[in-house]
Formats: C-alpha cells, sequence, structure tokens
C-alpha cells in the first residue's frame, strides 16, 4: 500500500470552443460545452497511484463543498482519504480550454487554512505503508505538527519520496527521494545561477545535504530528470519527445510512479527513469485532464499512439500542411527501412509510422516473428528523426487506421504496385493519394536473419 500525503485541490476544466471575438474587447469567446471535475495536488497524485492498480490512502485535508467534490471523485477511483478536516473550503482551480488549449486559470481560496488535528488512522495508514509520497502544495499539511512527526520516523522503516513546494515545509530528514522541479531547486539555492547540467547538479547535491536525503532528482521537464547522490556522478535520463500534449499534472505523475517503482525494491535511479518514461507518456496522451476527465481509451497503448498522432495531424492541417503516413512491421530496422521513411518525410509536414503489433506479425510472418516486440521497434522508430509518431494497429493491414487518421499521402517500398495496395481506393475516398517509394535493394528484415543464423553455425 502506499500512503500520499500532501495538499488536495478541486481542479476543474472548462472545455469548450472559440469561434468569434468578444465585440467589446479583444478577447477569444468560449462557448462552454463541457465541465470536467478532477483531484488536484495531492489528490491527483494519489488518484494516479490508484489508477496504477495499487492501494491507496490519502492523508490531506478537505473543507467546504469544493472538499466534498472532491472526496467524492476521490472515492470513485478507489482512494481512501483520511481527512484532517480544513478550517476553511479546499482550493478551486479552473482551466479554460478550447481544442485542447488552456486560455486562463481561475483560482478560488488562495489563501491556506488551518489544518485540524492529527487522528490516529494517520499514523495506522503509515504503519501499513509500503512507500509514502509527500505531495507538499505549500498549503500546510507538510508543517502541520502531528504530520510531521508522524512523518519523522518513516524513513528509517519504509521509502519516502518528497515533491517539495516552495512555500512548503522541508522535507524530513532521511527521505530516499526529494523530486523539486528546475525552478524549485534554483529558488531552494539561489546563490547557483545557470541552467546547465553543472548547475542542476550542484543544486540537487546542495539540497540533499540540507535535507539529509539519499538523492535529489531535479526534473527538467522537455529535457528529463537530474539525478544526483552522494558519491556518483549524476545521472541524466532523457525524456521522449513529445509534440504538444499537455504538461498538467506531469510532477505527480512522476511522483507517485517513483514512490511505486521505490515500493516494489527499486533503486533511485531505476525509479527515476520508469518516473520519466511515465510523465513523458502522460504529457504525449494529454496529462490530468486525459487521464481524469476524458473516457478511458479502451486500448490504453494503441489510444495513447493514436491520440497523440491525431493531435500532431489536427497541428500541421491548422499550418496547411502535409500529412504522410508509412506502414509495416520493421521488425529489425535496417538501412532500407531509414531510406523508405525519410523518402516518406520528404513528400510531407509529418510522418507517421502505422505500425504492426505483435499479434499482427505473428499471423503474418509466423509464431518466430516479430524478433523484437512493438514497443522496442516503435521506440527504434520514434528515435529517426524523419518519424513524428508511431501507431500501433493489431489488423492485417493498417486501413483501419488510416481511415481514423486520414492521412493525406500514403507511402509504401516500391516492391508493392499501386494496383496491389488495398490502402489506394480508402484514401481516394478522402482525396489523399497512395503512393510508391523506391525501396533500398538487398536490404530485408528476412535476409538480416539469415544472415545473422548462417554465420553462428559457422
Amino acid at each position: 500500500m502506499i500512503v500520499v500525503v500532501g495538499d488536495t485541490l478541486l481542479d476543474r476544466d472548462l472545455e469548450g470552443k472559440v469561434e468569434r471575438i468578444c465585440p467589446d474587447a479583444p478577447v477569444p469567446v468560449v462557448d462552454a460545452h463541457a465541465d470536467h471535475a478532477r483531484p488536484g495536488g495531492a489528490g491527483l497524485a494519489a488518484a494516479l497511484a490508484a489508477g496504477d492498480g495499487t492501494d491507496v490512502v490519502l492523508v490531506t485535508a478537505l473543507g467546504g463543498e469544493s472538499g466534498e467534490t472532491v472526496a467524492r471523485l476521490l472515492a470513485d477511483v478507489g482512494v481512501d482519504v483520511v481527512d484532517l478536516r480544513l478550517h476553511g473550503p479546499t482550493a478551486e482551480k479552473v482551466r479554460i480550454r478550447a481544442e485542447g488549449r488552456s486560455l486562463l486559470r481561475l483560482d478560488h481560496g488562495g489563501a491556506p487554512a488551518p489544518v485540524g488535528a492529527c487522528p490516529p488512522a494517520v499514523a495506522e495508514a503509515l504503519a501499513c505503508a509500503s512507500a509514502v509520497l509527500v505531495a507538499d502544495y505549500g498549503r500546510g499539511m507538510t508543517a502541520a505538527d502531528g504530520v510531521r512527526t508522524a512523518l519523522a520516523d518513516l524513513p528509517r522503516r519504509v521509502p519516502m519520496v518528497w515533491d517539495p513546494h516552495p512555500r512548503g515545509a522541508a522535507p524530513v530528514p532521511g527521505a530516499r527521494l526529494a523530486t523539486p522541479n528546475a525552478k524549485e531547486a534554483a529558488g531552494l539555492v539561489p546563490d547557483v545561477a545557470g541552467d546547465g547540467f553543472a548547475a542542476h547538479t550542484n543544486r540537487a547535491r546542495q539540497l540533499a545535504e540540507r535535507w539529509d536525503a539519499a538523492a535529489v532528482a531535479v526534473t527538467l521537464g522537455r529535457r528529463g530528470a537530474l539525478l544526483a547522490t552522494a558519491g556518483s556522478p549524476p545521472l541524466v535520463v532523457p525524456a521522449e519527445a513529445v509534440e504538444g500534449g499537455d504538461p498538467c499534472g506531469a510532477g505527480d505523475r512522476f511522483a507517485a510512479t517513483a514512490t511505486a517503482a521505490l515500493a516494489a525494491g527499486a533503486l533511485p535511479s531505476e525509479a527515476v527513469v520508469a518516473a520519466v518514461a511515465a510523465a513523458s507518456s502522460f504529457v504525449a496522451a494529454g496529462g490530468a485532464f486525459a487521464a481524469l476527465a476524458a473516457p478511458p481509451a479502451e486500448e490504453p497503448v494503441g489510444a495513447t499512439g493514436e491520440e497523440a498522432a491525431l493531435g500532431l495531424i489536427r497541428r500541421v492541417r491548422e499550418r496547411k500542411g502535409t500529412v504522410v503516413a508509412a506502414g509495416g512491421c520493421f521488425d529489425l530496422l535496417h538501412a532500407g527501412h531509414v531510406s523508405l521513411l525519410e523518402a516518406a518525410r520528404a513528400l510531407g509536414d509529418c510522418l507517421i509510422v502505422c505500425l504492426n503489433s505483435d499479434a499482427s506479425v505473428r499471423a503474418q510472418k509466423g509464431d518466430d516473428r516479430p524478433f523484437v516486440p512493438e514497443r522496442d521497434r516503435a521506440a527504434v522508430l520514434l528515435a529517426l528523426g524523419c518519424v513524428d509518431a508511431v501507431v500501433i494497429f493489431d489488423e492485417a493491414t493498417p486501413l483501419a487506421v488510416l481511415d481514423r487518421l486520414r492521412p493525406d499521402v500514403f507511402a509504401k517500398g516500391a516492391d508493392y504496385a499501386l494496383a496491389d495496395l488495398p490502402e489506394t481506393d480508402l484514401l481516394a475516398g478522402w482525396g489523399g493519394q497512395a503512393v510508391v517509394l523506391p525501396y533500398l535493394g538487398g536490404r530485408s528484415t528476412s535476409r538480416l536473419a539469415q544472415e545473422v543464423l548462417s554465420r553462428s553455425t559457422r
């Protein structure tokens, strides 16, 4: 069981459409059509951890009607709440959004309110914890005497992750991992200037010493995270490149994943690697709004890739650009594949690869294929500068996914004829075009596999 301790907020996303400008001021008019409420702050971290299938107890303080709303939302996602009672309403943050972008945020309940006494249920929950996440949002929970006393002895027994806040209390000594973001770390160590890795390392080490923490991971947004531990070079974990996306809640996703990893026995370095990957996927999928406010996808892996691709298509089309798609198994990536993909990318303004899933490859090529699992094949493709997105599909052909993506161009290697491509008629249905491209001769996955087998038996 994971115990999350911290300040909980009520987050609301007011989603609408902008089609005109206000006549009395140069501002957009948002026609609201949906209002999504979700837990925020420590509540979001707890909800994300529960969504991963973990038993979660949230120690927090709630008050007023907004607090009642948060309590219901947390119960709906399976989070048990120990409520210290807030002497005032739970703070509420409202994001006004249109077409997937935030236009404005309205905050209600700005000043922190006093927190009630710490009940015995807090100690009972902490006694059963396999790991503890302190999600500090600077509203008083981590400074409350009873809470702080209950946390003080924990690092000797269980891993603790402390996600600090500039207005919050300092972490209790002995945390396994502290996770300030770059801006927070710079504010906490103002005498270190710069935004390079040397500056981040210096700040992380100073904070680790100040807080008596085993490790400090400074999260760097698009650049991933830097982990500093005593006596070792810093570990830099790059983030997967994300086009667009929504970073709201990425810090909570990072901290919740790191806590779960430590609870399972991972080292801080392993926990940070897992947390960066989870945060990158979270941002690409649409952040907290998509994770909690929108209906969940039926197939999380495929839907995540497809949702990111659709967002990319929308942005390219807004710029009057051309969307290109290519398809295939790309089992053992070789020069022929790279040549084809680079040529396809040159036809337009983005390239989306429709990738046969493992099941699809087995159905076509036999039970001994693929050699490389779909997630690894997708990762290798995304590492190519010419590939902008990858969507995994289970069918024998990409017809269904192409019908949803509707690219302007679909490209295949020249070992096909247009008459042989079932995609030709499909694309013509929306004014698209299937094309063949020159294929680099003498390269194939089967030939590579035969060559490896031949050499291994010599």
